[in-house]
Order: C-alpha cells, then sequence, then structure tokens
C-alpha cells in the first residue's frame, strides 16, 4: 500500500533533495536515489515532487515578475503623464510669447 506523505513532508524531501544537489554537485537522479532510500519511497516519486515543486516556484515567480512590471509600468506612465503635462504648457507659454514679441 502506497504510503501518504502531507505537503511539509514533501518540502523536507525535496529541500534536501535540492541541497544535495547544490552542495555535492548531484545530478537529480542521483540525489533522488539517495534522499528517497531514506524515507522508503520510490526515487521516481521523489523525482516527481522536485518537478513538480519547480513548476510551482517558476510559477510563482512569473506571477511575481508581472507584479514588478506591472508596478513599473504604472510609475512609468505617471511619469509620462507628468511630462506630458510639462510639455503642453510649456508649448503654451511659448505659443503666447511668440505671439506677442513685444510684451516681456
Amino acid at each position: 500500500m502506497p504510503k501518504k506523505f502531507d505537503q511539509e513532508a514533501k518540502g523536507r524531501v525535496v529541500r534536501l533533495i535540492e541541497d544535495r544537489i547544490w552542495a555535492e554537485n548531484m545530478s537529480l537522479q542521483a540525489a533522488c536515489k539517495a534522499v528517497a532510500s531514506k524515507y522508503d519511497v520510490s526515487w521516481h516519486t521523489v523525482r516527481r515532487w522536485v518537478q513538480q515543486a519547480r513548476k510551482n516556484e517558476s510559477v510563482g515567480r512569473a506571477e511575481e515578475d508581472v507584479v514588478a512590471e506591472n508596478m513599473r509600468l504604472r510609475r512609468e506612465n505617471r511619469e509620462l503623464r507628468d511630462v506630458n503635462e510639462l510639455l503642453k504648457a510649456a508649448s503654451a507659454f511659448f505659443a503666447c510669447q511668440a505671439g506677442h514679441p513685444h510684451q516681456k
């Protein structure tokens, strides 16, 4: 009968595997085999957990990137509106000056 692992346990296993990959320069397969044997679970299963965690992380990062880009674009929009208003005012001022060259 298959064992049930809660998300916290899966997360710990995934972190152990990622740590092994990084610290010991292991391949994903080798790290999964090393960690999975300690938890009495198939290395294929923990490999799927790692792949899913990586996928979820990249989706979360993509959402954060969209939010950051949205904030940057809003700020840029605001700055461009301010510059546009300044240019309109300057244009009106110089048009008025050009129409009346004797006034200063």
